[in-house]
């Protein structure tokens, strides 16, 4: 299978300013040889094929925007290559943006004080969509976004959820080959982002879309990615599917026990991992250790229900930190516990 997007040693570089002090602060920053360079993409690589859906994960400051940007051609690496889709995306930005779609979710493509379908017609006059194509995209999205009731509405009247469908429809409206999406499900209510999951699971699976998702939200990574790239401090920790994330990090199951006779202070069983409101979370690493923990359980609570549940890519992700942070961790070795 071809590769569309091929990174390698991918680095990008900020300069940062000391407080300037006194009269004329901001001038003396602007126009200032000194500071700092900060850098926020370390080295990266990855190649992704046609067609996959990859999370692209990390915590605030980890470098997924970044990255994302220099895909899109925003930003210029400061060294390393990118190609996406044999185009190198800030030397060749006109033929790079037919092949693209970016969503980034604190902004927004759509004219403000037009109604949104005035907006799908510019993009698409501004791609130059023969006509029978974008009707067919447009009725399309329309379907599966539920885009009709607000078609004609201003897009600063939209809700945050519907001015998000609208962005997303917008990004494709040209049939782009790969897309971007930046925190595409922030703020969304429960109902917006499960219509947003399933477009784009339709989307990827019909039209063989390749997507890179940057998400906070765990559910969008269960739900859509096969394969994840976790990155932090611009460096990648670990790229494999979802199960081997798992295995390497991810080497506990849980007994969960629904009760509402569990009191700190009299309990005298095993210290739950986590408790939430009527549940009680305990922690085995052998499933051979599962019967006997149920039957003490049992013996010492009245229990409503219980399950037997797998780590949740949550908790991975906390166990991803804390073995990345404690005693100088390196990333390549956390890659290759996996391999």
């Amino acid at each position: 299978m071809k590769n569309v997007i091929e990174v390698e040693k991918l680095v990008r570089e900020f300069k940062v300013h000391g407080e300037a002090r006194g009269s004329f602060r901001l001038i003396k920053k602007l126009f200032s040889q000194g500071g700092e360079r900060k850098r926020v993409v370390d080295e990266v690589s990855f190649t992704i094929q046609k067609g996959e859906f990859i999370g692209y994960i990390g915590p605030n400051g980890a470098g997924k925007s970044t990255t994302i940007k220099m895909l899109s051609g925003v930003l210029v690496p400061t060294s390393g290559s990118v190609r996406v889709m044999g185009l190198e995306p800030h030397k060749q930005r006109k033929e790079h943006a037919q092949h693209i779609g970016v969503v980034f979710g604190q902004r927004t493509q759509l004219w403000w004080d037009l109604p949104l379908k005035d907006s799908f017609y510019l993009l698409g006059k501004i791609y130059n969509i023969p006509e029978q194509r974008y009707k067919e995209n447009l009725d399309l999205f329309c379907d599966i976004l539920d885009l009709g009731s607000f078609l004609h509405t201003p897009v600063r009247q939209l809700s945050l959820g519907q001015r998000m469908r609208g962005d997303i429809a917008a990004s494709l409206i040209h049939d782009p080959q790969v897309l971007f999406l930046d925190e595409p499900t922030i703020g969304l209510d429960l109902l917006a982002k499960e219509r947003i999951q399933d477009f784009l699971q339709t989307i990827n699976r019909e039209k063989k879309i390749t997507i890179l998702l940057t998400t906070h939200n765990l559910d969008d990574i269960e739900k859509l990615c096969r394969r994840v790239i976790f990155i932090d401090h611009g460096k990648v920790l670990f790229d494999g599917s979802s199960l081997e994330m798992i295995r390497a990090f991810g080497d506990k199951k849980y007994v969960v026990v629904e009760s509402n006779g569990w009191s700190p202070e009299r309990w005298k069983g095993p210290v739950p991992d986590k408790i939430e409101p009527n549940e009680l979370w305990f922690g085995v690493e052998d499933d051979a250790e599962i019967a006997p923990m149920i039957r003490r359980l049992s013996d010492l609570l009245p229990i409503h229900n219980l399950t037997v549940r797998e780590p949740k890519i949550e908790d991975i992700m906390k166990e991803l930190y804390k073995r990345t942070h404690a005693g100088g961790v390196q990333s390549t070795k956390l890659v290759e516990n996996v391999v």
